[in-house]
């Protein structure tokens, strides 16, 4: 063997002689010996020699201990012309359940380490509270007793008196319980036993989803920890630290029988408005009144109000808008809201009302029911704007009496400045038959031009089928009603037309085409639909009049509705 090669051999030998010689010589040490429920502990595995070593299968220690994690360490000193080395491998440990629990025996570094044991203890409440504890959570909820489906507030404190370095702190977790973060997080300093510390609160909504006791476990919280005294804490070596909350129970009662069988509301505070609607209180035929209803609830999401709509009114369609909801954060509290926007569109003239609403909920303050209530709304419904008098009211509607007005001795004084206005308008006249006059001298033995045609009702149904076709609803409107008034002239829109025809399928499909064109609903295959209802022509009733049988649309009131 070669020189080069011998020397080669003998450098590896030396570095590997170290670990050969500590391999037997292991020892794994706790830092403490007992601990409480929701405190570290630091496991300890020591190897005497240098190198670099793999932290052991902790496998063993899952069903006693979550392992948080590991870091090494390596020692070295020179005693008398000896060089000696140590490695040591900290891994945090946090202790799942009480009572004496066993570490067992750990390869490491070529040996085995002995078997250790930890005593694991119930917290202590008053340590807290007398400053003994570096770290610690508090947990309370407001209120303890209520209702199923009523929101309690779950605050949970975190107390460290030292600086953290990192940090992570779980959320409440139970199931049948709909759990909600509160706003932010808030931050300020306490004392506890005389001894001053940072606090990190959170809030949490907690609403019951079934009736019973319920326990909220605790809540966990790890991180490091750095003490500003520790010489070593400006080299960035921290201290594992961690705590659990305290357990707290609630309780959810059923709701009470005073309830009745309307929806579940046990909130805080409700209120049910609709806003809209013209100032002088009247409409006219195939006008839309637009509306907007609205409820808003403090201590309950937008999830857990009724749906709004209103019911299938006499004389009128009602086209509901799309919803819009939401559920935001108001200091402690959850208020939920839902909104929802309705065109209500009169097919006849007469009378239109819209009956009272009333909503049941469980004020949760008072511990009592109470009723909100929108009043009943009556409007005057006008023939449409440029009606004959053949479509005023029928007897059987209510006419309004001819109203004999006498002039107000204050117009005399007036009268001044009409009689000038008067006079200009008749200039004006003249003008303009002057200028015709000289415009006519002008063109005198031209020849004139014969006036354009109307248009029949053959190419009024052919332009009608074209546009049905397309995707253009206000081009749709336009052909069905010229085609129309070739036929009625009276018809002035599509609630009249619609209450003109005996056919049902026609009826529907100017429905779904004033869905679209008021409430910007989709309806699939309408142009196919106008196409086919009135490819043979009107279905036109006997009487030329008559009403409607009603909205097409499925009443959708979850309300109590007294007329």
């Amino acid at each position: 063997m070669k020189p080069r090669h011998l020397a080669i051999l003998w450098c590896l030998f030396a570095l590997l002689w170290p670990l050969a010689a500590a391999a037997a010589d292991v020892q794994a040490t706790l830092d403490r010996s007992r601990v409480e429920l929701g405190e570290t502990v630091t496991l300890n595995l020591r190897s005497q020699g240098g190198g670099m070593l793999q932290t052991p299968d902790l496998s063993a220690l899952s069903r006693d201990f979550a392992v948080l994690g590991s870091s090494s360490n390596t020692s070295i000193s020179i005693i008398n012309g000896r060089r000696s080395a140590q490695v040591t491998v900290g891994v945090a440990l946090r202790p799942m359940h009480t009572g004496t629990l066993r570490i067992p025996p750990l390869a490491f570094a070529g040996g085995t380490t002995a078997p250790l044991e930890l005593q694991v203890d119930e917290p202590d409440p008053n340590a807290a509270a007398s400053g003994r504890k570096d770290v610690f959570l508090e947990a309370v909820v407001d209120p303890v007793d209520g209702y199923v489906g009523q929101q309690r507030v779950y605050t949970l404190r975190l107390f460290f008196a030292a600086d953290l370095t990192n940090g992570a702190l779980e959320d409440p977790q139970l199931a049948g319980v709909d759990v909600r973060r509160l706003g932010n997080e808030i931050n300020y300093q306490a004392e506890r036993g005389g001894r001053r510390y940072n606090v990190i609160e959170r809030r949490y909504a907690l609403t019951p989803q079934r009736e019973g006791h319920l326990d909220i476990p605790p809540v966990a919280f790890q991180g490091d920890m750095v003490s500003m005294a520790d010489p070593n804490a400006f080299f960035g070596s921290g201290t594992p630290v961690s705590a659990s909350s305290p357990g707290v129970s609630i309780d959810a009662k059923a709701a009470p029988a005073e309830a009745g069988r309307t929806t579940w509301l046990p909130a805080r505070d409700l209120n049910l408005a609709l806003d809209g609607g013209p100032s002088h209180g009247d409409l006219r035929v195939g006008q839309p009144l637009n509306l907007m209803m609205s409820v808003q609830a403090t201590g309950l999401p937008y999830e857990a109000l009724p749906a709004l709509s209103l019911p299938a009114l006499d004389g009128a369609t009602v086209y509901p808008d799309k919803p819009v909801n939401a559920t935001h954060v108001d200091g402690q509290w959850l208020v939920g809201r839902r909104q929802q926007g309705f065109a209500i569109v009169p097919n006849r003239p007469g009378t239109l009302t819209i009956p009272e609403t009333t909503l049941t909920w469980w004020n949760v303050v008072t511990d009592k029911p109470e009723v909100a209530r929108l009043p009943a709304q009556t409007f005057t419904v006008l023939p449409a704007a440029g009606a004959t008098a053949s479509q005023a009211p029928t007897a059987a509607q209510p006419s309004r009496a001819p109203e004999t007005t006498a002039a107000p001795p204050a117009a005399t004084a007036s009268a001044t400045p009409w009689r000038w206005i008067a006079l200009g308008s008749v200039g004006l006249w003249l003008a303009s038959m002057a200028a015709w006059w000289w415009q006519r001298r002008s063109r005198r033995g031209a020849t004139p031009e014969a006036p354009a045609p109307a248009a029949s009702p053959a190419k009024l149904r052919a332009a009608f089928l074209g546009a049905a076709r397309s995707s253009d609803e206000v081009a749709q409107v336009s052909a069905l009603l010229k085609w129309a008034r070739a036929e009625r002239p009276a018809i002035q829109n599509l609630g009249e037309l619609s209450q003109a025809l005996a056919s049902e399928r026609q009826r529907e499909a100017i429905a779904a085409l004033q869905r679209k064109r008021y409430a910007g609903q989709e309806e699939s295959g309408l142009g196919d639909r106008l196409a086919s209802a009135f490819r043979d022509g009107f279905d036109w009733r006997s009487d030329g009049n008559g009403t409607s049988n009603g909205s097409p649309l499925p009443p959708l009131y979850p309300f109590n509705v007294r007329r």
